[in-house]
């Protein structure tokens, strides 16, 4: 469940650095804060049970990645090599994911 909760706040980081381009207007900032807000505290509650470090890692991976992926989608520029690298990212960051375990709460059966 708490996987679940980081790729969720990894696709939300997505949209809200994606955002930060063609934020112009106060209601565009006040949405962007609200995602920012919202992804973090999803994060937060995630570290209950999976390592800090593995979390953000694949939290920071999901953005990352996605947000690569959007703005090449949206016109940036992008190479082959970039794509390349970016492929190692994404295998480092599923690595970290199966290799890390989430351990239970206390008082949990």
């Amino acid at each position: 469940m708490n996987w679940l909760l980081i790729f969720v706040a990894g696709v939300l980081e997505v949209i809200w650095a994606s955002g930060l381009k063609h934020a112009d207007s106060l209601l565009d900032w006040i949405g962007i804060a609200c995602l920012i807000t919202i992804s973090f505290i999803m994060l937060i509650r995630a570290y209950r049970t999976i390592p800090v470090a593995a979390a953000y890692s694949v939290f920071v991976g999901i953005g990352t990645v996605g947000t690569y992926i959007v703005g090449a989608i949206l016109g940036e520029e992008f190479s082959i090599g970039q794509s390349i690298f970016l492929g190692c990212l994404l295998f480092g960051i599923l690595g970290l994911k199966m290799t890390t375990k989430e351990k239970t709460k206390e008082g949990d059966a």
